[in-house]
């Protein structure tokens, strides 16, 4: 996983100049990478750099050696839990909101699913794709769907989808990347 002094310098890019006020913060950051790494296509740095800044092209000066380490490191960290059967955990903030914290987390999860849709819904059962990211879907706060609202609007249901989420992950994984 990445240290302190890691998500620090991860954070410095994300929040620089000129992309700062369009970019994901940590939280967010994690959930691209996730997503990156659960789904039927890995991404490349520069497209999670994209991602995660908003960004339309990646720099000419590219992605800083710093953002494309924390990617890798925790890429690597990611894929190596999943194949070792363990859950993944979602980072938790030290302080504030954690339901904030995991809409964010959500929202970068949901950003990159849509960004390759089509080749999540075309690389496995359509159906079953679909049902593993209702969780993700609902908490990212991304859609107005009524029954999403009324999710996020209950402490309970809110939670019970907060707390399926590191199965849905897992399972999503084992969907693109377990042999038949």
């Amino acid at each position: 996983m990445l240290s302190n002094s890691d998500i620090d310098a991860l954070e410095d890019i994300l929040f620089a100049e000129p992309w700062g006020e369009d970019a994901l913060d940590f939280f967010g950051f994690h959930g691209v990478v996730c997503a990156s790494v659960v789904g039927p296509a890995e991404l490349s740095a520069e497209e999670i750099f994209r991602l995660a800044t908003g960004v339309q092209a990646v720099p000419d000066s590219g992605v800083p050696e710093a953002f494309r380490r924390c990617v890798e490191q925790l890429a690597s960290a990611m894929a190596h839990a999943l194949d070792m059967g363990q859950a993944l955990e979602l980072p938790e903030p030290e302080d504030g909101d954690p339901m904030n914290a995991l809409e964010n987390w959500c929202a970068g999860f949901v950003d990159t699913f849509l960004e390759r849709e089509e080749e999540w819904l075309e690389a496995a059962s359509e159906e079953e794709t679909a049902d593993l990211l209702v969780p993700m879907l609902t908490l990212s706060g991304l859609f107005e769907d009524e029954d999403f609202q009324n999710v996020r609007n209950s402490e309970k249901l809110s939670r019970q989808m907060a707390d399926a989420i590191p199965d849905s992950l897992t399972d999503l994984y084992l969907l693109f990347h377990a042999p038949d």
